[in-house]
């Protein structure tokens, strides 16, 4: 299926590896070019490699730099050779904070939760939707989490900074925007064979005093599909979502967790 995509500019943030770097692969393949932007400079550079492989013809423009600053961000549209911010798709992704116990955290940490998967996205989402709605084309895809819609009590601040977007986003998604080409979602990934899902899983083993294997054998049996996603699978949805073919689909909350979530809606 052609998604109606090349020539095309795409910003993919936390592009170095797992998710981010799936959906960075899966738009070069539809002839996107991209700015892939993470805070590793090594990774993200040899990330840009590798995406230059699979598609040779493509742009491939690292910046790395940390996304959820406003330096960051002013480094991404300043980048010698990029669109600026006359993106038509925007990735947003960052770092999930770190697992605990509510009783930890104080402001600050909350405040860096926030910050990083609530503030962020937003910044990205004003710096570059009137632009897109000028145009007449314009794809948003949230990486959030499926704990928006199934809440893991280790996981509270991601839960809460994740919802407010979620909130925020669905407000948005139905203004003008719906009717100028431009369409925003949020992609809610399960368990995906990422170096977070071990951080997550290492965070549980050790709360429950069991091993890493076991808690991630336990994972695996109550997910219907018996096994994590792969990075390539959920980089697949991501650019459906951000193809021609989707410009009816705006305002959702797409799960992509093999069947792990038992609810109806």
């Amino acid at each position: 299926m052609d998604l109606g995509l090349s020539g095309k500019w795409a910003l993919v943030c936390g592009a170095s590896k797992g998710l981010g770097h799936g959906c960075a692969q899966a738009l070069v393949r539809e002839g996107v070019n991209v700015v892939v932007v993470a805070r590793g400079v090594d990774a993200l550079h040899q990330a840009a490699d590798r995406l230059r492989q699979v598609a040779p013809g493509v742009q491939v423009l690292p910046v790395a730099a940390d996304i959820t600053t406003e330096a960051g961000r002013a480094a991404v549209w300043a980048a010698p050779g990029g669109p600026g911010r006359d993106v038509d798709i925007v990735v947003t992704n960052a770092g999930g904070p770190p697992p605990g116990d509510f009783r930890q955290w104080d402001r600050a940490a909350w405040l860096q939760a926030v910050d990083a998967n609530m503030l962020t996205p937003i910044e990205l989402i004003k710096a570059t939707v009137d632009g897109m709605a000028a145009r007449g084309f314009g794809r948003i895809v949230n990486i959030t989490s499926s704990a928006v819609k199934a809440p893991i009590d280790i996981l509270g601040l991601s839960n809460g900074a994740r919802s407010g977007l979620t909130g925020f986003v669905a407000g948005l998604a139905r203004s003008p925007l719906a009717a100028q080409g431009v369409t925003l979602n949020n992609l809610l990934p399960g368990a995906f064979d990422t170096d977070r899902l071990r951080g997550t899983m290492q965070g549980a083993a050790t709360k429950t005093g069991q091993s890493l294997d076991a808690v991630m054998a336990a994972r695996r049996k109550n997910i219907p599909a018996q096994r994590f996603g792969t990075p390539e699978e959920f980089g697949a949805v991501c650019a459906f979502l951000c193809s021609t073919h989707a410009a009816y689909i705006t305002g959702q909350n797409i799960l992509a967790d093999g069947g792990a979530f038992a609810g109806t809606f």
